[in-house]
């Protein structure tokens, strides 16, 4: 048998390093949703993690175990937003410095705060450019090295500590639901709940425009698909990584798919009920929950609520 890519005991030594650096986010429950979904469930709030999201901790996690040459050099990553202001973030928090690929068409409230932390920003454009390529070459230009944004062990095991978390808390979960970009966060959730509770169901949620781990999950192999048009920007990848892909094949049971409609319900919900901004991609779990996309349903779910980076004018028109 192969060395498995990315351990429990990995995920236990980002949580050791990620302590006093990273937020230990709350879990909250609705009666509301409870009743709603025919579940108990409890939500992760990752949207209240440091810069918004759970993007910062397989970035602190990843920098933080760089050589000290590396890290007087600098870091380099690409991102359409929470990526980007993690790995800014982390930089800055070790006393290295960041550049970040970043589409063109980011919403410019992720851009204002990626350049808050201090990071230099490099545009392109998603729809005809490859990040992949731009970022490894602009890595190698300037000496910098690159973080991607899940493809990456430490990364990987660095997004898993959030489900650790939630199972100390909550340790009878009988399913996790997770939203699915690249793959990162459901990969090192996987292995983190499946290992503190064997035979949990470990369910990825997709916006349907970007059904790549879907589709590929299917196929047995990693499927391309074009970029997703979606207002779940954060979700808008064209292929799995290759190493989340891996584990995800061994760990994952299913992919719900849910409609940008089904995503604004679910944004709308946790505003007027729990009093929760959300961003879209953080609202896909719920959203499937919403509109039975997942069954059958267990009687105690995990929700990870993956991000809450929405600029004010963009969360009132979603919701206008």
């Amino acid at each position: 048998m192969p060395e498995p890519i990315v351990t429990l005991d990995n995920v236990r030594d980002a949580a050791d390093r990620l302590a006093g650096i990273a937020h230990r986010t709350p879990v909250l429950r609705s009666r509301t949703v409870d009743e709603l979904v025919g579940s108990a469930v409890f939500f992760k709030c990752e949207n209240l993690q440091r810069i918004g999201a759970f993007k910062f901790r397989g970035a602190y996690n990843a920098i933080s175990r760089l050589a000290p040459e590396q890290l007087r050099r600098g870091v380099a990553a690409f991102s359409s937003g929470n990526h980007a202001q993690g790995v800014a973030l982390a930089a800055r928090e070790l006393n290295s410095s960041a550049v970040i690929l970043m589409p063109d068409d980011t919403p410019e409230s992720k851009v204002a705060a990626t350049r808050g932390y201090g990071a230099e920003i490099v545009s392109y454009d998603r729809y005809s450019q490859d990040r992949s390529e731009l970022g490894a070459a602009l890595a190698a230009e300037r000496g910098l090295t690159l973080i991607p944004p899940y493809d990456h062990p430490d990364v990987i095991a660095g997004q898993g500590t959030a489900a650790l978390e939630l199972l100390d808390e909550v340790p009878e979960l009988d399913a996790l639901v997770v939203p699915v970009g690249g793959g990162g966060l459901i990969a090192g959730s996987g292995v983190a709940a499946t290992g503190v509770r064997p035979g949990i169901r470990i369910i990825g949620v997709e916006p349907e425009a970007g059904n790549d781990t879907e589709l590929s999950l299917a196929a047995g192999h990693r499927v391309r698909v074009p970029v997703a048009r979606t207002i779940a920007d954060g979700q808008a990848a064209e292929t799995p990584g290759e190493l989340t892909f891996e584990i995800n094949r061994r760990l994952v049971s299913d992919i719900a798919l849910v409609s940008d409609e089904e995503i604004l319900a679910a944004l709308r919900l946790f505003f007027e009920r729990m009093k929760l901004v959300v961003e879209p991609s953080g609202a896909t779990g719920l959203a499937a929950l919403l509109a039975r996309r997942i069954g059958p349903l267990p009687d105690r779910i995990g929700v990870i609520i993956s991000g809450g980076n929405i600029g004010a004018d963009r969360f009132a028109e979603l919701l206008g």
